[in-house]
């Protein structure tokens, strides 16, 4: 199988000091992604695109509007959708493409414009009374409290932990400089344990990354970040005995993504993550979830200060999904920060010597898991 690496980065934020279009947006981290890998537009074999539902910014199909952006005329694009996950499902499909050898140099891409539309209409299908996506994962966050015994100090510190470290990063989409425990536990309640300030922002954006053959990353201009190994696994979102606090699917996206690295010890041979946190209390659940913490005890790594940087298991150094959710390139920008650690390329938020990172993301109501790993070696040995 064709190893592939990533060889460029690039994204992109709106604002209202920066007006633009969803064409403008895509084009503007393509472009960065494209300058990173010293490469131009006639380089690209191929676009792989990803985005979450179409009715968020009302575009059907937006992949065909958007090919004259992202220079795909006359060239294959290929579209992606598998809810929240998105992102990182895109990424990982972009990957296989090139590891089957049926192209050599891809771009692959995700975004939202939610300003353009209305996310909470389109996520709650419409009807009066949504209860919206935190109304969702509320009563298994309850359920993963009461099952762990974790203290309510848990997601305030993690809510924090994430927003200072979006200071850090100049990409990240919300800036909050007074950010501090007592107002995060004074901020309103939404969803019962979920105050305001323990929950994602609603963001415009771009993420995309130049993934090539070993070929092409021997040529790139900066050290490549080597994919080593990609999971996707999916469940029913019903069925007798569902565990919604520890999904099985997400335990077996982990095993098999663990089993393709030759990881036996995630917690060990991992040196950061970037793990898909909409609301504070999902770190410590995806800890368990995806077998890097014993089961009931992912609040402990927080609470020691294990997933902050400087900790031995670094979580969310770019400030996360609680400080940057264009939704469907909110996964995406898990793996693009991944491989962001492993290039040596992340300025103020750095995790020294990391060598290996996980990127991650889930979707829908908990029953959609996209991983990948990556590594600074081709061939790293555990």
């Amino acid at each position: 199988m064709e190893r592939c690496a990533v060889v460029g980065l690039g994204q992109t934020k709106y604002s209202k000091r920066h007006e633009i279009t969803v064409d403008g947006l895509v084009r503007w981290a393509a472009k960065n992604a494209l300058e990173d890998a010293g490469l131009e537009w006639k380089d690209l074999d191929a676009i792989v695109i990803g985005k979450a539902p179409d009715a968020l910014e009302g575009i059907m199909m937006p992949e065909l509007s958007l090919a004259d952006a992202l220079g795909s005329i006359g060239k294959p694009i290929h579209r992606v959708h598998t809810a929240g996950s998105v992102g990182a499902s895109t990424a990982i499909s972009a990957a296989t493409l090139i590891e089957s050898g049926m192209y050599d140099t891809v771009l692959t891409l995700g975004y939202e414009k939610q300003s353009d539309g209305n996310a909470t209409w389109a996520l709650g299908g419409g009807r009066s009374g949504s209860q919206g996506a935190g109304g969702s994962f509320a009563p298994w966050i309850r359920k993963y409290i009461a099952k762990s015994g974790a203290p309510p100090e848990v997601g305030t510190k993690v809510a924090v932990k994430d927003r200072l470290n979006a200071l850090r990063n100049p990409n990240a989409h919300l800036h909050l400089y007074d950010i501090d425990e007592k107002k995060v536990k004074e901020s309103p309640m939404l969803w019962d344990p979920i105050h305001f300030l323990e929950s994602c922002p609603s963001s415009d954006g771009a993420a995309a990354m130049v993934l090539t053959n070993e070929k092409g990353a021997k040529k790139a201009p900066k050290k490549p970040a080597w994919v080593i190994a990609h999971a996707k696994r999916t469940e029913f979102t019903q069925f007798p005995g569902r565990d919604t606090v520890k999904p099985q699917a997400g335990v077996d996206c982990a095993e098999a993504l663990y089993k393709k690295a030759g990881i036996t010890n995630p917690r060990k041979q991992i040196d950061c993550a970037e793990l898909y946190v909409p609301f504070s209390w999902y770190e410590p659940m995806w800890l368990e979830g995806h077998l890097i913490a014993p089961e009931n005890e992912g609040w402990k790594m927080t609470l020691e200060g294990a997933t902050a940087i400087g900790g031995d298991f670094p979580v969310n150094m770019s400030g996360g999904v609680l400080s940057s959710n264009p939704i469907g390139a909110s996964g995406m920008i898990r793996c693009l920060e991944a491989a962001n650690q492993v290039r040596g390329t992340a300025g103020e938020y750095q995790v020294d010597g990391a060598r290996v990172a996980l990127g991650h993301a889930y979707g829908g109501a908990a029953n959609y898991f996209a991983m990948w790993i990556v590594s600074s070696e081709k061939d790293p040995k555990f």
